[in-house]
Parts: C-alpha cells; structure tokens; sequence
C-alpha cells in the first residue's frame, strides 16, 4: 500500500523517528473504543430497556443510529474540519467519545441516553475518516500496509471484547458501570493520542467537490460496489449467527460465547495476513476473501447442523472477514491516491451505512423464513462480490499513479 501514501510535510519524518509505531497503537486503541463502545449495547439492551420501562425493539435503537448518522458524519465532519490538525481533530473527536459514554452512564431517562448515541455516530464518521488512512504519514513508505492491519485490527478485537465485556461488567455492577468503564478507556486513548501522535497539519483539505470527483473514478465505484457487497453480505448473515448456533447447531449459551471468541480470534489472524499482502495483490486477496465468506455462509446450513462443522465454516468466515476492511480500505485508497483522506470518507461513510442495511436486510429475511436461509442468501451475495473483482481484473483496469 506504500504507493498510497500521501506527499508528506517537512516536519512528519523526525517526528516519524520518534514514536512511529507508539502512534499507530495510538490510532488503533481509539478504533478500539470506538468499536467497543458502538457494540456494547448488545449485551446490555435487556437490562437496559428494565431501567427505562422499553421494550427490547426500542431499546436496539442504540445500535441502529450510531451506523447510520457515521455514514452521514463521515463526509460531514472530514470537509468542516479539513483545514484543523488531523491530530487535534483525532483528540477532539475521542474526547466526544468519553463524553458520550458518561453521559449514557449518567442518562437520567433514555431519550438522553440516545443522545449520547448521537454523539457516538459522529465520533464512528470523523475519527474513521481521518484516522484510516493515516499509516502513510506515520510510518515508513515500506511500513504503511503492515501498520494499516495494525490499526484495523481493532475492528475484530473491539468485536470479540465488547459484547462479551459488556455483559460481564454489566451483570457484575450494573449497565451504567459498563459506560464508566469505556469512558475511562477512551480518556487514555486521548492521551496517548496526545503523547504519540505528531503534528499532522491537513495535506490536503477534503471538500465535498472533491468526494463528488472521487465518484467519477472507475476504481472508486468499484470500490463502493465490493464494499456494499461483501458488508451486506456479512452483516446480513453474521448478525444472525447466535440464532442459527442456538436453533441449527443446538449450541447452548456457553458454547455460542466460545464460538464466537473463536470467531473473533481469527478475525484478528486475517486481518494480519491480508494487511501484509493487500497492497500488492488487491484484487486477488478481495476475491479469496469473499470466497471463503461465500464457502462458509453456503456450507453452513449444510455441515453447520453438527458443532465441529460450524466452529471449522466460523473459522474460516473469521479469518475472510478480519481481512475485508483492510481489503475495502486499500482499494479505495488505490483508486484514489492523491486523495487519501477523500477516499477514507468514503470508504467509512459507504461501509458504515451498509452495515445499517445488511442488519436491517438480515431482519426482515430471518422474520419471514429462518437462520439457515439468510446465511445461504448472505453467501450468494458474497459470491458477487468475487464475481466483480474478476471483472475489474478481465477490464485490466490499471490503479491511478500516486503524485511524487
């Protein structure tokens, strides 16, 4: 991915020398929180929706919005901001973060607490934005691919530690404890963000003009397209996992959390393995990902009806999809090397809001046939999506030259 990165000021090599990787950890600890603190309310929507007198359906609205006003957020906050510091924008967008969180902890009444999901959405569209595409002005050309599966990493770890931790925190000392604790968290990310992180003054102020051009790209609109696929296909399935252990494997609770730990663990194992390989190989690790997402949604009603068959397809699923958003991050930034950031907005506004839709999509399947049927469906889709990377390859559509 080094042929991405961005030109850099005078003043970002010494600073680079000083703590490169300190600040890459920086980075992906605020993704760490950020995805921590969006999904944290799945192990607490019961106990929640008790303190407010709601039903659990209202109470799942603290994971619709957040998804939703990102994609909105995300070319928003990027373009208003685009002549601050990245840094001071990265600090102040954790620091709404923490704000968030206290405010859900000390939600006197649940209109309060969505506000404070507000103010979550608009951490996810900013902080991803800017933040994505950072790893060309924080470490050596030779580095950026290595340190981009470093920030990233934190989607799968924030995935496998925050429902469960979540729940855990929440039965032990009640739901609003759990907000504390990811408030106290993110206060730390502010500062190591503030210890580790150069001046990062904006190369290039994204405007919306800027987005609109993005659009005109071949690469791009490739980009957006793989990217709708292969969330959709995902989260359409995935959101639905624990119903199909429960009622097609037979999986108890205790056996569902292993399973997905499981899956998680993996996640972070793919995510490494196409972060070191993306950069040079884009297509070709785009179109393995989708297929094994493809293989293990298709197969799982059919071998997933026996546990060892399903923990072996979530494996596999983990591993494809711990790669996809280092895989759809890399193809937007290749299609448009001159505009890092621009592409980053895109690729947090298109990914944020197709995860919306995938969940939303997966409901209204699951209501009207079962669990066994949204992951064969999720699998053809996946399919798609290794069908248009073999187009973009036949096209032998060449990736735009970066400015020197």
């Amino acid at each position: 991915m080094h042929a991405t990165a961005p030109t850099r000021t005078t003043t970002e090599p010494a600073a680079r020398r000083r703590t490169p990787w300190a600040a890459v950890v920086a980075v992906a600890m605020g993704i760490f929180a950020i995805v921590t603190t969006e999904i944290l309310p799945i192990g607490l929507l019961t106990s929640i929706g008790a303190s407010f007198a709601i039903s659990d359906g209202m109470a799942g609205l603290m994971m619709t919005m957040p998804g939703l006003l990102a994609a909105v957020a995300a070319p928003l906050v990027t373009v208003t901001t685009a002549r601050f510091d990245r840094r001071a924008m990265l600090c102040v967008l954790i620091l709404l973060l923490a704000v968030a969180n206290f405010v859900a902890a000390a939600a006197t009444d649940y209109w309060l607490l969505l506000l404070s999901r507000v103010l979550v959405g608009v951490t996810i569209g900013g902080f991803w934005s800017i933040g994505a595409g950072l790893a060309g002005r924080l470490v050596p050309p030779a580095s950026v691919g290595r340190a981009t599966a470093v920030i990233f990493s934190a989607v799968p770890l924030g995935s496998v530690l925050g429902v469960p931790a979540g729940t855990f925190i929440g039965e032990a000392a009640g739901w609003r404890t759990a907000f504390v604790v990811m408030g106290a968290l993110s206060t730390a990310v502010l500062a190591a963000l503030i210890l580790t992180v150069p001046k990062l003054p904006p190369v290039r102020p994204t405007r919306m003009s800027e987005l609109g051009g993005l659009l005109r790209g071949t690469g791009t609109r490739y980009a957006l397209v793989l990217t709708f696929l292969i969330v959709v296909a995902h989260f359409g399935a995935y959101t639905y996992v624990t119903p199909f252990l429960e009622d097609v494997t037979g999986a108890g609770p205790a056996t569902v959390t292993a399973v997905l730990l499981v899956y998680g663990a993996a996640g972070m194992l793919g995510n490494f393995l196409c972060g070191a390989v993306v950069s040079r190989y884009p297509r070709v690790v785009f179109a393995a990902v989708a297929a094994a997402i493809a293989a293990s949604t298709l197969l799982l009603p059919v071998f997933g009806r026996d546990l060892p068959g399903a923990i072996v397809l979530l494996t596999l699923w983990g591993v494809a999809y711990g790669g996809v958003p280092v895989c759809s991050q890399t193809w937007f930034a290749k299609a448009a090397p001159q505009s890092i950031e621009a592409s980053s907005v895109l690729f947090t506004a298109s990914f944020q809001a197709t995860i919306a839709i995938g969940a939303l999509a997966g409901g209204f399947v699951v209501d009207r046939s079962s669990p066994a049927t949204i992951m064969a469906l999720g699998g053809g889709v996946a399919v798609l999506a290794a069908l248009v990377v073999y187009a973009h390859g036949a096209k032998r559509a060449a990736w735009p030259e970066p400015r020197r």
